[in-house]
């Protein structure tokens, strides 16, 4: 078992599909955990008072991620509340698919805003707080289609590579800190947005993959709890497929 016991953990886009399953396995783990949301008020309430039953402490706020005052503000009142931070994951996003020559500039602004900007608002927010303490944990949660590109998504596939690039670079600058960061990239994963998918669309991600099936939103947290704890001390600016071989 993974023991991240006297660790906080912070966890964008937490109240929902894998960042909620994050949320859950980090606090089996031990974590104390924060989340965030936006729209998804009734499903953090729910999700709050189930990791409160696992006998963790957790604290959710409502912020957006494109706003670099709330995420740090946020940070603030996560160490405010929890007494600390140690891991990061960086889970919010979004899509907003249209071939290139349709996109509006609405629609690549929004994806680039929340997927990309998103993620480099709550790292620099936590930075100086990992530097100082000579201690961090930061897992970026990114995809596939940010490694090789997806039809139909310029906009989420350019967010997501600007997320494996962000990666490399921080693990540099934070690295003699003793910080690690990581991404995780998942190929096609059963959540609420994977299941509404149509069938044909399903079929063609689960034939793509080696082992012929979806992921679980489980297969990404259990990696992310691992990226997450002193297991993994030795790892740092790797992007880790968890596709079941769809990528290959």
């Amino acid at each position: 078992m993974i023991d991240l016991k006297g660790k906080v953990a912070l966890i964008t886009g937490g109240s929902r599909g894998i960042g909620a399953e994050i949320v859950k396995t980090l606090a089996r783990c031990g974590a104390d955990v924060a989340f965030n949301y936006v729209k998804s008020e009734e499903k953090a309430i729910s999700l709050k008072k189930d990791i409160e039953k696992m006998g963790s402490k957790v604290f959710i706020y409502k912020c957006d991620v494109v706003e670099y005052g709330d995420a740090e503000n946020m940070v603030k009142e996560v160490v405010a509340n929890l007494g600390g931070l140690h891991i990061l994951v960086c889970n919010a996003g979004v899509n907003w698919d249209g071939v290139l020559w349709k996109m509006t500039p609405e629609q690549w602004h929004r994806v680039i805003s929340v997927d990309l900007t998103g993620t480099f608002n709550f790292m620099r927010a936590v930075a100086p707080i990992f530097k100082d303490q000579g201690y961090g944990k930061i897992v970026n949660i990114t995809s596939i289609n940010g490694l090789r590109g997806k039809f139909g998504q310029t906009n989420y596939s350019a967010a997501k590579s600007g997320v494996h690039g962000l990666t490399k670079a921080a693990a540099k600058d934070l690295g003699k800190f003793g910080v690690n960061v990581n991404a995780i990239a998942p190929g096609f994963i059963l959540t609420e947005m994977g299941e509404s998918m149509p069938d044909e669309f399903k079929k063609i991600a689960i034939e793509e993959s080696a082992l012929k099936r979806a992921g679980l939103p489980e297969d990404v947290a259990n990696l992310t709890a691992f990226l997450a704890s002193d297991l993994a001390k030795h790892i740092t600016g790797e992007i880790i497929k968890v596709d079941g071989g769809q990528y290959i």
